[in-house]
């Protein structure tokens, strides 16, 4: 893997899985999603991972229009990497989780590698106080739900994404996923440096054991070399003591309240700043320095924050 000196922090700000009534501090409006979004990056983000939600009831909502309620003002108020989902909300069809960012042309836009199971349902057993209706039916439906990713609509995104000049955080929830973009990767379809993002703790995808991120990286060394930056995302408990891992492995990390919705054993985080000022602080205690928006898009060959159409 590419090592470097510097650490990039990604924010996933909102996400499609966590619902309302899981925390009072989960942003859903364009305007707490846009705040959330420059606060992160002020505490040290340098690359925020965006989806959108329906502001009245908290669904996830993929409309490009919906997008372009918050992203001119976070471009406006930060220099961090703009990253726009194309993984959406759970059920939602290929053409309406690749419309934002065809609309937008993003520097960076998320890909997901594979399709697995994507198995959410044991949070609708938590709790009863259900803040809207759709939740808890959102939730169970994930028992019987494949997140799809085939090949044929992987290399839709590849090609329509990379036309715009947008760059891909693959995301990669089991070993497989990795093969599968050194396989469009010997097609020429994607080119390097390749920001590759494990993920980790997902039921239907590769457990969160310190074993598996080490056998991840090992993969991707023998897949690509030193062709690729190392990121790592972990769900709910396991966020922190695995990217702190991935930091001490010379990769990346990932946080943010798309990820998990706590800032410590049974405290919900209050805003995803204080996920990323957290990790910062452990990051930094590690004689490990954070990168810059700037640093960061030179590691991972942006096209530059003028160069999108938001």
């Amino acid at each position: 893997m590419r090592r470097s000196d510097k650490v990039i922090i990604t924010c996933a700000i909102t996400g499609g899985i966590h619902t309302p009534s899981m925390s009072p501090y989960l942003p859903i409006t364009p305007a707490q999603i846009a705040a959330e979004s420059v606060a992160a990056a002020q505490a040290g983000a340098a690359m925020i991972h965006l989806h959108a939600r329906d502001p009245q009831t908290g669904k996830p909502d993929q409309t490009p229009e919906r997008f372009l309620e918050f992203l001119p003002q976070i471009k406006r108020d930060t220099d961090a990497i703009i990253n726009i989902t194309t993984g959406g909300g759970l059920g939602m069809s290929l053409d309406q989780r690749l419309a934002p960012a065809l609309r937008v042309a993003p520097e960076v836009a998320s890909m997901n590698m594979g399709s697995f199971n994507f198995n959410i349902s044991a949070a609708a057993e938590k709790r009863t106080d259900w803040r809207f209706d759709w939740e808890r039916p959102y939730l169970e439906a994930s028992r019987d739900l494949i997140l799809s990713n085939t090949f044929t609509q992987i290399e839709r995104g590849m090609r329509e994404l990379g036309e715009l000049g947008t760059r891909f955080e693959f995301e990669c929830y089991d070993v497989g996923h990795l093969y599968n973009l050194a396989h469009f990767a010997d097609r020429g379809l994607v080119k390097p440096p390749f920001f590759v993002q494990c993920i980790f703790g997902i039921t239907g995808g590769i457990g969160a054991d310190p074993e598996n991120l080490l056998h991840m990286r090992a993969t991707c060394d023998r897949l690509f070399g030193d062709d690729y930056h190392l990121s790592v995302l972990a769900a709910g408990r396991h966020q922190l003591p695995f990217v702190t891992l991935s930091a001490i492995l010379g990769g990346n990390v990932r946080v943010g309240l798309e990820d998990s919705l706590y800032a410590g054993k049974g405290k919900l985080a209050t805003s995803n700043a204080e996920q990323v000022a957290k990790i910062r602080r452990i990051l930094e205690e590690l004689s490990l320095e954070i990168a810059t928006p700037a640093q960061a898009r030179a590691m991972l060959g942006t096209k530059g924050r003028n160069n999108v159409r938001f």
